[in-house]
């Protein structure tokens, strides 16, 4: 089969097109026909290399993966070739004390498929038969795929780690990018007051579209954080969606009324962020992580898109083959919403 793999580590330039050796369909697994696959940016980190991981060479990523099925394992039931599917791309061991009680992310051998095995910017790729989702016919490929994995973790961010509720303010840094621009749906539907961050008016005015209350560009503020404070009467937010780290972590930490949560998923700007330790405890801010999400979450937030309460935000879809250029334009932050490749 075909995929978009890299032979060495580095920038996009190491993409190519080529042939790799089909899926080995294990007794509990189901082979995906790939259809449509969203970049993240964990396609981009994976690709540079993370030393931890050890990735095998050559590696293929990607994790938000729709298609159809074409091939069943022996041990699966209630799938059927031919049915449209959207894949949650959670890996885990199933008998860990956390997987145990439910909270797939936080598996003692915890894995996303297109990061620590290979993923879908392929032709075909294999799935656990449980983690396939059945697709309706009028949601198409592309938005399928655009949707799960930001939509999977800005669920448990906003709404179980974050606790949010009906009346709230919430900041979400960054609006441009996937977790955090359909984290404004989510906190619409939750009822909240959002107030968004980013450099460029053109992606403030689209998060307005979907529901933003509050627009700051960060780029043509001295003091965005104070911003924060004079939308909320100097009072704070009571949540702050974090993904950028570094670059925006004191400002958002500061951005926080007494008592309030900020919940991250990610450093995109750099892992290491100045805290101001007082600031913490004067204010008695909780600081909480937050991974992908469990299986519950995963069906609760595909129901809402499947219901039509939140909408794929997708930004533009183009074929595998270009993959490369895409992936060099997510790395530049152009984009508003999901980068989705055609297989």
């Amino acid at each position: 089969m075909k995929a978009l793999a890299f032979n060495e580590f580095g920038g996009p330039d190491r993409l190519k097109l080529q042939d790799v050796p089909d899926p080995k369909l294990k007794p509990n697994e189901v082979l995906v026909r790939v259809r449509a696959c969203a970049l993240n940016h964990l396609d981009l980190f994976v690709r540079e290399g993370i030393p931890a991981l050890k990735t095998p060479l050559p590696f293929w990523t990607g994790c938000d993966i729709a298609g159809e099925i074409a091939a069943v394992g022996a041990e699966v039931e209630g799938v059927k070739v031919g049915e449209r599917v959207v894949a949650n791309p959670n890996l885990t061991c199933d008998r860990c004390e956390f997987c145990m009680q439910g909270e797939d992310s936080l598996c003692v051998k915890y894995g996303i498929l297109g990061e620590h095995v290979p993923g879908g910017l392929a032709e075909y790729v294999a799935v656990r038969g449980d983690n396939v989702l059945p697709l309706p016919s009028r949601i198409s490929f592309e938005e399928a795929a655009s949707f799960v994995l930001t939509n999977m973790t800005a669920w448990r961010m906003v709404v179980t780690q974050g606790q949010l509720r009906p009346g709230q303010d919430v900041l979400i840094i960054g609006v441009g990018g996937g977790v955090s621009s359909t984290a404004v749906q989510i906190a619409k539907l939750a009822g909240a007051r959002v107030i968004v961050t980013s450099s460029s008016d053109a992606k403030l005015e689209r998060a307005r579209a979907l529901g933003a209350d509050v627009g700051i560009n960060y780029a043509t503020s001295k003091d965005w954080a104070r911003q924060v404070f004079e939308a909320t009467g100097k009072r704070g937010v009571d949540l702050v969606i974090e993904n950028v780290g570094a670059a925006t972590w004191k400002d958002s930490i500061r951005s926080l009324k007494g008592g309030g949560r900020l919940v991250t998923c990610g450093a995109t700007s750099g892992p290491i962020g100045e805290t101001l330790i007082p600031l913490v405890f004067w204010k008695q801010v909780h600081i909480v992580g937050s991974t992908m999400a469990n299986r519950k979450e995963f069906h609760d937030v595909m129901g809402q898109f499947f219901a039509g309460r939140l909408k794929a935000i997708v930004d533009e879809v183009v074929p595998l083959k270009d993959g490369a250029a895409a992936q060099q334009r997510l790395a530049e932050g152009k984009q508003f919403g999901k980068i989705v490749l055609t297989v």
